[in-house]
């Protein structure tokens, strides 16, 4: 058990919770983690302790924050190849391959990223959480390729998770899609939470939930979801206008945000089992892209700002083989 001690600073967030993310000093810990601790009479104000998320605080008031040490996680190291893009003591940008699941689940146990970050990283793990792991931070499927950064202390961790909240991290997707987003589309123009920006730029801004009746999908709401913007911009159109490749930038991250929002603009990602509703590409090559094994799409960019040093760092990963050849094969 590690005591912090600390004090609220000037002009305080008005809930406790918020308060003490914002002044916890040093060893970062996660606001979902001070949330929990809060609750779990972890923390003290003043001497009394405090299990009020939305209890008031104000400036001057003394904090104690009672921190566990981090406990042995249940998963296992595996040796399996990584491809990193970058590597210092607080994070690694790695380059996810198709079919690699981020984090263990049921029925994805082993074989995962984080196995073979354990791995790799050793005792060398973020702790944010409670558990002694690698601190995933963001996710993509399992079938999407592309970059991840992973905190490796626990500072890096808050940091590149704040980054994340506040939507300041750049994200470019790519991504093959049915038909051509057009603004000259005027069923497009007619859907709620779609518009054009210059540069026939497609802005889709909605809510997104789960399926009431599939859990594994998402879905677009009108209300009490989460609020989710995706802009999608054309590069090159294929199988004379059948497909397209696209660019997407996403400006929240929502589990299946891109997926889900090209399925809705009706533009749906070749080979997406989950959301293509079994669609079938016009014209040749019609079994080739039926046959393809995954969602065709990629995470090439990722920029952010150094959680410690503030430097501003940008990695970009190539098209995997796959969509390549999948392009070529219908251009």
């Amino acid at each position: 058990m590690t005591d912090v001690l600390f004090t609220i600073g000037e002009n305080p967030p008005p809930r406790l919770d918020k308060a003490l993310a914002r002044n916890v000093p040093e060893r970062a810990i996660s606001r979902s983690r001070l949330s929990r601790m809060i609750t779990e009479g972890a923390v003290e104000v003043n001497g009394v302790v405090a299990m009020d998320q939305k209890a008031r605080v104000v400036e001057g008031d003394e904090i104690v924050v009672h921190v566990p040490e981090a406990v042995e996680s249940h998963m296992l190291p595996e040796n399996i190849a990584l491809d990193i893009l970058h590597e210092d003591d607080d994070l690694i940008v790695v380059n996810k391959p198709a079919g690699m699941v981020v984090h263990p689940a049921p029925g994805s146990p082993s074989g995962t990223l984080v196995n073979a970050l354990l791995a790799h990283c050793g005792d060398r793990l973020s702790g944010v959480g409670g558990l002694k792991r690698p601190g995933i931070v963001h996710r993509i499927d399992k079938d999407t390729t592309g970059l991840l950064v992973v905190a490796k202390s626990d500072m890096a961790h808050q940091g590149l998770a704040s980054q994340f909240l506040d939507h300041t991290v750049d994200r470019l997707y790519t991504a093959i899609c049915f038909a051509v987003p057009s603004a000259a589309d005027p069923r497009l123009m007619g859907l709620a939470g779609t518009s054009f920006e210059a540069g026939n730029q497609l802005k889709i801004v909605t809510q997104l939930s789960r399926h009431k009746t599939d859990r594994q999908r998402q879905a677009v709401v009108l209300q009490n979801g989460k609020h989710a913007v995706t802009r999608v911009r054309v590069l090159q159109e294929l199988s004379g206008g059948a497909a397209a490749v696209v660019e997407c930038k996403l400006e929240t991250g929502r589990t299946h945000q891109i997926r889900v929002h090209m399925s809705y603009a009706g533009h749906a990602l070749l080979g997406d089992q989950t959301y293509s509703r079994r669609r079938k590409l016009a014209g040749a090559h019609t079994e080739q892209v039926a046959a393809f094994p995954r969602q065709a799409l990629h995470a090439g960019l990722l920029g952010f700002k150094h959680p410690l040093t503030g430097k501003t760092m940008a990695f970009t990963a190539p098209l995997p083989q796959d969509m390549q050849d999948l392009i070529t094969l219908l251009s």
